[in-house]
């Protein structure tokens, strides 16, 4: 991996994903369902949702995939970057990293 850069852009960040089939997920860490959403982004096979599994509590682990208005309203409430892997002629790097502004 040649170098890193940090996006703040939303249409980059949605540009970014969509170049690497990746989609908006938000994990729920908190003791409290809906208290503490902690973003990912999604890839291959693991963006695949099984409408067919039971219904789970909210906190019972995993992730759900949302729309990009709600995963930004987080991302810009919590004040968050993506920082990326520097494209690379012929590499389609999926590595990422959610980080506080400022952070870098």
């Amino acid at each position: 991996m040649a170098g890193t850069i940090t996006l703040t852009d939303h249409d980059a960040i949605r540009s970014w994903a969509a170049a690497r089939a990746g989609f908006p997920a938000v994990v729920d860490v908190s003791p409290e369902a809906g208290t503490q959403p902690m973003l990912r982004l999604v890839f291959g096979q693991n963006a695949y949702e099984d409408n067919d599994r039971p219904e789970r509590p909210f906190n019972a682990g995993g992730y759900e995939l949302v729309e990009w208005d709600e995963w930004f309203r987080i991302f810009d409430e919590q004040k968050l970057a993506l920082v990326v892997a520097a494209d690379e002629p012929g590499r389609r790097e999926e590595f990422h990293q959610i980080i506080r502004r400022g952070d870098r």
